[in-house]
């Protein structure tokens, strides 16, 4: 698995990105803006939104649905490379195992062959009406919103 995800960061870096190459602007792991991001919106009932693959360390590669907790709240998320982003649609719900909605949602991925992954984030990027700024220990990193969420809208 690590062995993929250097591949994988290599290609995105090479080239998806030869902008990138030999810049050293620090990089916040993926998992790090879920966690600033969920506890910024001081822990909402649901978000969803999208960051860019050259914002972030994507440490979280591989990963569909997954529990994730925060401040002991544990949150499920749903997660999917949609290039040029990172899409990320988080429920707060009571932990589950989630190993088989995992599997099943990756194989899909891989069968179709990443072709609805990429059409999925050319329609983010048409419809991103939003945006806002997590603080992370890397520094400032925009994410990206279809509308603006209301701060403590419950569903």
């Amino acid at each position: 698995m690590e062995v993929l995800r250097k591949v994988h960061n290599v290609f995105l870096k090479i080239v998806l990105f030869p902008s990138t190459v030999g810049k050293t602007r620090p990089r916040p792991a993926a998992s790090e803006v879920l966690t600033c991001h969920l506890l910024q919106r001081k822990l909402p009932p649901w978000t969803s939104y999208c960051v860019r693959y050259s914002a972030v360390n994507n440490d979280q590669f591989g990963l569909s649905n997954f529990n994730w907790s925060v401040q002991g709240a544990n949150y499920q998320i749903l997660r999917t490379g949609c290039f040029p982003f990172i899409k990320y649609h988080c429920t707060k719900a009571p932990p589950q195992n989630l190993d088989f909605e995992n599997r099943f949602f990756s194989m899909l991925k891989v069968i179709n062959l990443g072709i609805p992954s990429l059409a999925y984030g050319i329609g983010c990027w048409l419809v991103v009406g939003a945006a806002e700024t997590v603080q992370t220990s890397a520094g400032p990193v925009t994410v990206y919103f279809a509308y603006k969420e209301d701060e403590g809208a419950q569903y």
